[in-house]
């Protein structure tokens, strides 16, 4: 492994975490999980928060101890070996494709409260985007970090400023959404819609090797930008149930009926950000593991170069244009983003599943509480997207005997060779 020469401090990796998590879903998934559950996708935000935060300790020791641009797929092939880990590179690789379409639908969601398209016009909106994300990470990840930090800040001011406003008001407005907070199952089912929110702990172990300090940075940044994402989501889930649903985005409508409007450019213009900074820490995490595969020689050799900024360009380009090719495809088959976001969900359930065992073996023992409340998220989440689970075994199915395959052909070429 060749490591990069890390720029990113404690507080940058906060705010990189923190837009990551809050990116495409902080003012969209509180208005999905109300639709789900009522009143109780309070409780929802509420638990999976507190359900989250071992998982991520236990990814932030993971990334501190074993830093590697392989991230989870490094830790489970230390754990339980090569097949193991490389599926699960693999099925995070896999992910994209349908995870990409469903931030770039979420973050158009921003632009149309802003400027209308349509049909074409969204599309090459949407690839125009994608060149943005190239020029950014052409430079590295700091210059998105410091980027990202500033955006953090922005965010959470507007929530707290309409946290504020709706304090005042509160004696004032009645309970908007219907109480459904007694029925277990539709909280769990808006708590399996809210997971979507914490994608992207994973992804930060893939930057470990980006940070100037992992051994000592990590943990406090990611249990940093994980607590303050929850308190985010929890607080507008608060503001949306008393605010009456109007036309278009229940945030903008909140932006409006709180503050007196222009919530149309304020949320527009930070949704946008924000689901771009989701989209881009994805596409540098997925283009660092293209070119660690490439090293190991899982896939061609053709993606091992890197850039004076020590950034992976071919990988990058070629994790472009996949997500380009799927926007295209998503626009004419006409796919649902619900959908979109409950199958990716699952992929990443079982890439936290598998990384919580692996660290049981990885980690001392004294982190074993943390990775058993890990593994009982991981199957409460599994329960609760139920056959949206089916995408994500078929991957591993049709990957794990590929991939043992591979290594046993190699193997035999080798014992070939040497006698």
């Amino acid at each position: 492994m060749e490591h990069n020469h890390g720029t990113i401090g404690r507080w940058q990796g906060a705010g990189l975490m923190a837009t990551t998590l809050l990116g495409t879903g902080v003012f969209i998934l509180p208005e999905m999980t109300i639709a789900t559950a009522g009143s109780g996708a309070l409780l929802a935000w509420i638990l999976l928060t507190l359900a989250i935060i071992p998982v991520t300790l236990v990814f932030a020791r993971l990334a501190g101890v074993f830093p590697h641009a392989a991230g989870p797929a490094y830790f489970v092939e230390k754990a339980f070996g090569r097949t193991a880990g490389r599926t699960t590179g693999l099925i995070f690789l896999l992910v994209v494709p349908i995870g990409t379409p469903a931030a770039i639908l979420m973050t158009f969601q921003f632009i149309n409260a802003l400027v209308p398209l349509v049909g074409w016009q969204q599309l090459m909106t949407e690839l125009a985007l994608l060149l943005l994300l190239l020029a950014l990470n052409l430079k590295g990840i700091q210059v998105s970090a410091k980027l990202q930090f500033a955006l953090t800040l922005a965010i959470v001011s507007v929530v707290v400023i309409l946290f504020g406003a709706g304090g005042a008001k509160l004696g004032d407005l009645e309970l908007a959404a219907p109480q459904a907070g007694s029925d277990m199952g539709l909280v769990m089912a808006a708590a399996g819609i809210a997971f979507w929110s914490f994608l992207g702990i994973e992804a930060m172990t893939h930057l470990a090797n980006d940070f100037k300090r992992p051994d000592k940075d990590m943990l406090p940044a990611m249990i940093i930008g994980t607590i303050l994402v929850g308190l985010v989501y929890v607080t507008c889930t608060l503001l949306l149930l008393f605010v009456p649903k109007g036309e278009g985005l229940a945030m903008v409508t909140a932006f409006d009926h709180l503050l007196g409007g222009y919530g149309a450019q304020v949320i527009g213009i930070l949704g946008i950000a924000g689901g771009l900074s989701t989209v881009n820490v994805y596409t540098a995490s997925v283009a660092r593991l293209i070119w660690s595969f490439s090293r190991e020689g899982v896939l061609p050799r053709y993606f091992d170069k890197l850039n004076q900024h020590r950034v992976p360009v071919r990988a990058l380009v070629a994790v472009l244009l996949t997500m380009a090719t799927v926007i295209c495809l998503t626009y004419l088959l006409g796919q649902e983003l619900e959908h979109l976001i409950a199958w990716t969900n699952g992929v990443f359930v079982l890439i936290y599943l598998v990384s919580m065992l692996a660290a049981a073996r990885l980690l001392s023992k004294r982190y074993l509480p943390l990775v058993i409340m890990g593994v009982a998220f991981c199957l409460a989440m599994a329960v609760a997207l139920g056959a949206n689970m089916l995408y994500a075994l078929m991957l591993v199915s049709v990957l794990a005997p590929l991939l043992w395959w591979q290594k046993t052909h190699l193997v035999r070429k080798q014992t070939c060779r040497a006698s």
